[in-house]
């Protein structure tokens, strides 16, 4: 799944390239140096070439000079514009894959290896389990604000991180959802109704167990902050939490075994995934 932006005479026809990114770097400077090429063996202007594609002519040399990443959109029109029969929309799928900001490459890659993951999330509704809408609600609200595109990019890469639901075999996935998450209408009422229906039919996919933790809970194994285990077919396993080393990964048999622990006392006092699943119902009906 993806999320394409439509966007009529913008005037930027991309985003910045991560300095440090090596492989992006190297992805955009041959995308660059293709449309470049292209454009002057018909003998077109990059002036010409703007006016053609829509965008200004400052920014048509970023592109071409491998320092923006383009939007889809405009390899489609480039490649109309340059008769190219398809070559520059071709690119499409590499530059898909770079716009994404790398540490979220890194954990979609992760993910896609991953046959199970154990997700616990104590101040938001999980980015794989997030609606566009909501997504979009949530991103707008970080201080200092993000950029209107830099919002778009970060929707499409957890859009993109969602083909884990469509891999067979579907690796098995628990998440863990606190109830006032599941209350704040971000966005909007609306948005918020949108995004419960979103949460009962993940809830409802055989490999998906989904529980909520009430605000009632006298006890609370979650105080430490979130939760991440992803495990490998190999047998190896990485996790994450701010209470374990830094929040940075880890992999060893002790740090890991200390985030199961934690995880699993988490699960116990959360709702079963059926109580998860009637309670769920219960707030779209209040909301």
């Amino acid at each position: 799944m993806s999320v394409d932006v439509e966007t009529e005479q913008v005037d930027e026809p991309g985003w910045e390239v991560d300095p440090n990114d090596d492989w992006a770097l190297a992805v955009i400077a041959t995308v660059g140096r293709q449309l470049k090429l292209r454009r002057e063996a018909v003998g077109m202007r990059a002036a010409d070439f703007a006016v053609a594609v829509g965008y200004g002519e400052d920014l048509v040399y970023k592109v071409e000079g491998g320092k923006r990443i383009p939007r889809l959109d405009y390899l489609d029109t480039a490649d109309r514009v340059l008769d190219a029969g398809g070559l520059i929309a071709a690119m499409k799928e590499d530059v898909r894959r770079v716009r994404y900001p790398k540490k979220v490459r890194d954990l979609a890659q992760m993910e896609a290896r991953a046959v199970e993951l154990q997700l616990y999330d104590p101040l938001h509704i999980h980015g794989l389990l997030q609606s566009p809408e909501y997504s979009r609600a949530l991103l707008s609200m970080r201080r200092p604000t993000y950029a209107a595109d830099e919002i778009e990019r970060f929707i499409a890469a957890r859009v993109a991180r969602k083909a884990i639901f469509d891999r067979e075999p579907a690796p098995e996935l628990g998440f863990i959802l606190e109830e006032w998450t599941l209350r704040r209408p971000l966005g909007g009422r609306q948005t918020l109704r949108d995004q419960l229906v979103h949460l009962l039919e993940v809830s409802g996919l055989p490999s998906i167990e989904l529980q909520v933790m009430p605000m009632d809970r006298e006890e609370h194994a979650g105080v430490d902050g979130g939760i991440e285990v992803l495990k490998f077919a190999d047998g190896s396993a990485v996790g994450r939490s701010p209470a374990v080393d830094g929040g940075r990964p880890v992999s060893t048999p002790r740090q890991l075994r200390i985030l199961e622990l934690r995880y699993g006392i988490i699960r116990a006092q959360a709702l079963s995934p059926r109580q998860s699943t009637a309670f769920i119902e219960q707030l779209l009906g209040e909301t």
